[in-house]
Order: C-alpha cells, then sequence, then structure tokens
C-alpha cells in the first residue's frame, strides 16, 4: 500500500492510497470473512469502516437479548469455527467476542471511521476509485484509495428503514428504531406498539412483556411462524437435511405440517400464513419465516396483542386500519433495514436500486471489472461465507498469476492520477 499525499487546506487534509490488492468495504462478518480468505491465499487488502469497531450493527444497533436464531454450525465464518464451549445459540456478547477473535487470528486491522462517499470504477485508468472521509481525530480527512478490486461488504442490513405513517412525526410519546432498542426495563407498565413483525419485532415484544410493559404488534400482511425447534432439533437444521433429498415444495409442506402440529393454529391470533410457502417465500422474496422463542405464549394469553395495520397517529393515539382506536405511550419501529450501496457505489449494471445484485443466488457474488460482492444472498451468515470463499479463490487466482506483471505498470497508473 502506498500513500500518495497532496497537501493540506483549512478543511481536509488530501491523500490517495494506492492498495496491491482489494478494498472490502465494511468490517461486519462479510467483510472480515473475505479478508481471512484472501488472508490464507496471501493476498494483501484493505478492510474500511465507517465506525469505529468491527461489526458495528451486533456491537451497537442490536438488543441486549439477542441471540442467533440459527444453530451456531451454520453461523460461523470460513476456517475458524465457534469455540466448543460456546452453546448452540450464542449469545450477542459471545457473538461479538467471536468475530473479535476471529479478526485476531486472521491479522484483520480495518481502518476505522473511514466513511466511504463514493466508488467509481475508471475505464482509462482501469482501476477502481475509492473516496472516503475519514473523521478519526479533531481533523477530517479526505482519501481516495486506489484499487484492482472493489469488494462490497456493506451488507442487508446497513440502513433502518423508517416508514412514512400519517401523523407518527407528531406523536406525542418516544419513538425509536429497532436498532436504537436495548432492553425493555425502561418501558415497564407502558403501553408500546411494535411496529413489524419479523423475528426482532417478535422478540423485542417478549422482551418488552417480560420487563411488565404492555406491548402490541402490528401484523399488517401474512406472516409465517416456525418452532425454533422440535425434539431438541433445530428446524432449520431439519430442512436443510430434507433439502437434500426432497424438492423445495415438499418440505415446505412437511414444515407447514409441523408448526400445525407444535404451535396449533395460529390464524385465530390475528397471524394469517402467506399462501407460498416458508422457504420459497424466502428465496423469492427475502421474507425470512419468525423462529418463535416464546411471543406466541404470550399472544396466547393475550399479554402480547396483535393488531392490523396502522391508518394514522394522532396526539396519543393510533387509529388502525379496522377502524379501532388505543392510547398508546411508545412507537418501537421493527421495520428492518436496507442497503446503502446506491448511495455510493457509482455502477448500475451489476446493483440493482434496491442495493442487491441483479443477479441472484448463488452467481451475485462477482460483477465486472474487478466488483464483487458479499453479504447479499438473504441466506444469513453461510451464504455470506460461500461467498468470501469463491471472491478470495477469483481474486487469488489473479493476483498469482499476474500481479507481478501489473505492479510494473503502477507509474503508469500514477501519472494518469495525477492529471485528475
Amino acid at each position: 500500500m502506498f500513500n500518495l499525499s497532496t497537501g493540506e487546506d483549512d478543511l481536509f487534509s488530501r491523500r490517495f492510497v494506492w492498495v496491491n490488492g482489494p478494498v472490502i468495504v465494511g468490517a461486519g462478518p462479510s467483510g472480515l470473512a473475505v479478508g481471512a480468505c484472501l488472508r490464507e491465499k496471501g493476498v494483501p487488502f484493505v478492510v474500511l469502516e465507517r465506525a469505529d469497531c468491527i461489526a458495528s450493527l451486533w456491537q451497537k444497533r442490536t438488543y441486549d437479548r439477542l441471540k442467533l436464531h440459527l444453530p451456531k454450525q451454520f453461523c460461523q465464518l470460513p476456517k475458524l469455527p465457534f469455540p466448543d464451549h460456546f452453546p448452540a445459540y450464542p449469545t450477542k456478547k459471545q457473538f461479538v467476542d467471536y468475530l473479535e477473535s476471529y479478526a485476531k487470528h486472521f491479522d484483520i486491522d480495518p481502518q476505522f471511521n473511514e466513511c466511504v462517499q463514493s466508488a467509481k470504477y475508471d475505464e482509462a485508468c482501469r482501476i477502481w476509485r475509492v473516496k472516503t472521509i475519514s473523521t478519526a481525530g479533531a481533523a477530517r480527512t479526505e482519501v481516495e484509495y486506489i484499487c484492482q478490486w472493489l469488494v462490497v461488504a456493506t451488507g442487508e442490513n446497513a440502513e433502518s428503514v423508517v416508514p412514512e405513517i400519517e401523523g407518527l412525526n407528531d406523536f406525542g410519546g418516544e419513538v425509536i428504531h429497532a436498532c436504537e432498542y436495548k432492553s425493555g426495563e425502561k418501558f415497564a407498565g407502558k403501553r408500546v406498539l411494535v411496529v413489524g413483525c419479523g423475528n426482532s419485532g417478535m422478540e423485542l415484544s417478549l422482551d418488552l412483556c417480560n420487563h411488565n410493559a404492555k406491548p402490541s404488534v402490528v401484523v399488517r400482511s401474512s406472516v409465517h411462524v416456525l418452532p425454533r425447534e422440535i425434539c431438541g432439533k433445530s428446524m432449520f437444521e431439519l430442512a436443510m437435511l430434507m433439502m437434500k433429498w426432497l424438492p423445495l415444495w415438499l418440505v415446505d409442506k412437511i414444515l407447514l405440517v409441523l408448526a400445525w402440529l407444535l404451535l396449533g393454529n395460529i390464524e385465530k391470533y390475528g397471524l394469517k400464513r402467506p399462501s407460498i410457502g416458508p422457504l420459497e417465500l424466502k428465496n423469492t422474496q427475502g421474507k425470512t419465516p419468525v423462529l418463535d422463542t416464546g411471543a406466541l405464549q404470550k399472544i396466547r394469553s393475550g399479554d402480547i396483542k396483535v393488531v392490523p395495520g396502522i391508518k394514522r397517529f394522532s396526539g396519543d393515539m393510533v387509529e388502525l386500519c379496522n377502524g379501532e382506536k388505543h392510547e398508546i405511550d411508545s412507537v418501537v419501529l421493527a421495520t428492518g433495514y436496507r442497503s446503502n450501496v446506491p448511495y455510493w457505489l457509482q455502477e448500475t449494471e451489476f446493483f440493482s436500486k434496491n442495493g442487491f445484485p441483479k443477479t441472484p443466488f448463488p452467481n451475485g457474488w462477482k460483477g465486472k471489472a474487478g466488483l464483487y460482492a458479499v453479504g447479499f444472498t438473504r441466506r444469513g451468515l453461510s451464504g455470506a461465507s460461500a461467498d468470501a470463499t469463491r471472491i478470495a479463490q477469483d481474486i487469488g487466482r489473479v493476483y498469482k498469476e499476474d500481479l507481478k506483471q501489473k505492479m510494473q505498470k503502477v507509474p503508469t497508473h500514477r501519472r494518469c492520477i495525477s492529471t485528475f
């Protein structure tokens, strides 16, 4: 990696950085997985991270009671499994500890507080130009990284989604997104409306209930609720096992029969199932089924109320689509996250407007001109790990074959860069 300084002015100190290997944007699990696989192949790289720590989503934007929803063997990153003494479903702290030890083990040292402003492929020079603003320290520094390969590892959940609901901005109580929620302790005795019925919405409702709050969860559309385990066996693990021999549609039917036997008819509680099976829905629309960890029991008992979609907020009231009005004290928006790729990546051929690769899994990991994507499979950490392995193999092969020859052209690149 070479630094090219261009001097300073009152607002910014500017510099160019030539990276001999790829630039990886994002130091979450996906970015760390790519870094580890590249390290094993002897390929140098730079990891850029806008926060001041690895896996900032997990460390700073998740609730305290969070555990992995899938067994640990489906969530470990390449080349280093979870410690044997970890439980089947590691806690938030255990997962963060694992990621930190993973980064240390593979000597991954991200450039923290580097927020990518833009990334664009320079056709004339055949390089990627990644511009960042470094906020470390008192001075703000503008940096431009020059590289042959760009790995987008910012993932599916980079930015929180806040829906536009009539009257929400004028609501008198507290309104927070799920990324700001830590514990239900401060909501004790309060009437809390949880907007969103995915895994986060259900878990937050359960946590609120356990802290003596009075939660209502908004279920606007249909949702699949499955037991997390059956006879001590993970439902997900069982599904993956059946998929080896049975077609997806049949596995979906078996899962729904098992769910009905274990959970009963959930539609009478306001939880209508989609017409499409849970696995097919996940594969086609990216909608993850809810793996029940106790919320359904609270719904049955009436401790968690299920309400339909919201029409509007007014003062300390919420009016629902069925005309009912309820007084509430607080609102928690468990309305999900989205990719932020369209905001900074100046490329439209590989990525679509929603920030996901246009080519579906399993072929959405590689674009043109040295562009790669990891963590966009909608298949969790196992999908990210598979993509990370493919990316490292692809870059490693090219790196070993012709990097020495390309490095001889670095002076030419510098002259090209200096003209801008």
